[in-house]
């Protein structure tokens, strides 16, 4: 009997694992919403969830949430499960903006109202709102750093390599649009060479790309939002360039969680004496990189004001309201009413105020302040 129950044991936890559910706030078989994030892989996502664990318990709803693990058929595994606990509203972060154009088809046809999280579906009509913070101004932010620092450090012919997010990712294209707004004009004066993308210097004339050009510079510098996937693109950048390609660089990644993965690439390679590099999203785990210099920036994705909008706006709608958006987004078929959250910027100067005063993380749990100014120590 003993051996009997380990064995079932073990089972329920592998059917978990498959299904992608990780989290869930409701005690009854049926919900009231039902959350979808891509991966728990990304730390991210993590802290998404548990801003969204808090504010489920702080309200008498029942919510579930469940994971896809970067794949459409489970994610659309995980849509059909929520609709088969009677959700009335679906808040979703797609794997693939195009893929989950069907799956979110299936809940809108069960009267479920779609919220599409931090990703906008695209080409679909059963997308009722768009919740996600100001894309092309986070890639704006880094390529500015850069510009900024380049233009101190002053000469012409300056390295730069720039790493993009998922192609399947609307956001991937949004924040490389960012940093291309930025930086063209310094590309295309010769302040900097893209040393890691031919189709970058291709289009160096050119500010206003559109998507099929933003592809072509993309695809061969995708880090697919992946550690390892940046880690191996970087190391064969690196290995392609000359010495005096890497002597000193400006790297842009598209998020946090990449840029450490890049950084330690980059700091790795001895002919590389020095570089300058930005990321995004603001996680735990790139705090200690930022007061190290290991990693000179983040723009800061607050979790909380996100899932705060998208729980507000979810228990708007099952009160039988219509909300309103502060913008709209075209998805390719539709115009989505559009809840934007604005960013910040976080580098050594800053890291106390926007972190630590404000209860975000607690400055204690980090190391080695010497060399940050006394304006600015915890």
């Amino acid at each position: 009997m003993k051996r009997f129950l380990v064995v079932l044991v073990s089972l329920v936890m592998l059917v978990g694992l498959f299904t992608g559910c990780t989290q869930s706030a409701s005690k009854g078989g049926q919900i009231d919403v039902g959350i979808v994030l891509p991966t728990k892989d990304e730390s991210r996502w993590l802290a998404d969830e548990a801003k969204f664990v808090e504010l489920i318990e702080k309200n008498g709803y029942k919510a579930e949430i469940m994971y896809s693990q970067a794949n459409s058929a489970t994610e659309k595994t995980n849509v059909e499960s929520l609709i088969s606990k009677g959700m009335k509203v679906l808040i979703i972060c797609p794997f693939d903006v195009a893929a989950a154009g069907s799956t979110v088809e299936l809940a809108k046809a069960e009267g479920v109202h779609v919220i599409s999280y931090d990703r906008l579906i695209t080409n679909t009509d059963a997308v009722d709102y768009y919740i996600s913070f100001a894309s092309i101004k986070i890639g704006e932010s880094m390529g500015q750093y850069l510009v900024d620092h380049a233009l101190k450090d002053g000469g012409k012919g300056l390295n730069l390599y720039l790493y993009s997010g998922a192609l399947t990712d609307n956001n991937s294209f949004d924040y490389f649009q960012g940093y291309w707004n930025a930086l063209q004009p310094y590309i295309a004066d010769g302040t900097f060479i893209v040393r890691n993308s031919a189709a970058a210097m291709k289009y160096k004339d050119k500010l206003d790309l559109t998507h099929e050009e933003l592809y072509e510079i993309m695809q061969s510098v995708d880090t697919e939002w992946d550690m390892e996937v940046s880690k191996t693109l970087a190391e064969a950048h690196l290995t392609a360039a000359a010495p005096e390609e890497k002597d000193m660089c400006y790297i842009i990644a598209p998020d946090d969680d990449t840029c450490r993965a890049v950084s330690d690439t980059f700091a790795a390679d001895s002919d590389v004496k020095e570089f300058r590099i930005c990321g995004a999203d603001g996680v735990e785990a790139s705090v200690q990189y930022i007061i190290d210099g290991k990693q000179d920036m983040t723009v800061y994705c607050n979790p909380e004001i996100i899932t705060t909008n998208a729980m507000n706006l979810a228990y708007e709608l099952i009160d039988g309201k219509t909300p309103e958006g502060n913008d709209v987004t075209n998805n390719g078929k539709i115009d989505v009413k559009t809840i934007i959250s604005d960013v910040q910027t976080v580098t050594r100067d800053n890291i106390v105020e926007i972190f630590f005063d404000s209860g975000r993380f607690d400055g204690n749990d980090y190391k080695n302040w010497e060399g940050i100014s006394d304006a600015v120590k915890p």
